[in-house]
């Protein structure tokens, strides 16, 4: 059975809109900064077809939390770009990001969800019903593993 794809702190944003631009920041700052890496033009122009998820402050209405879904075939869909606001890291904000995205790609038809996660990221996937897959490897220069959920 499909839930209703509802969170009120979630929405999916245009790519290139102002939501968008602060998703951007926020993955820069949380996911590229501390590796001392920076988004690129032609990295982020790619991005046009994917789908960009935004868990927003109730208060602020600024972006916390951003995830990125991006289609690989009529059947998979791949999770990327999953960060939370440090600050806001503990509160089931990424939690809620993940559980919405796998709703929102049960309702567009994807039967499965791969993903990249970074070694300490393993733990929380695992939680959340993800599998690994293969061996460890290095990306950006630290280590990950991939993984990958059936959502039927």
């Amino acid at each position: 059975m499909v839930t209703a794809l509802f969170h009120p702190q979630i929405l999916i944003v245009p790519f290139g809109s102002v939501l968008y631009d602060e998703a951007v920041e926020l993955r820069n700052r949380v996911l590229r900064v501390p590796l001392n890496l920076q988004f690129t033009s032609p990295q982020l122009s790619k991005e046009w077809k994917h789908y960009h998820f935004v868990y927003l402050d109730q208060i602020s209405m600024k972006v916390i939390g951003v995830l990125v879904m991006a289609p690989v075939d009529s059947a998979t869909v791949k999770m990327r770009q999953v960060a939370v606001d440090p600050f806001c890291q503990g509160q089931g904000i990424g939690r809620a990001m993940v559980v919405f995205a796998e709703n929102w790609a049960r309702i567009n038809g994807f039967d499965r969800i791969k993903l990249s996660a970074r070694k300490q990221a393993v733990p929380f996937y695992s939680k959340m019903g993800y599998k690994t897959h293969g061996e460890e490897y290095l990306e950006v220069g630290i280590p990950h593993r991939d993984m990958y959920k059936n959502l039927i």
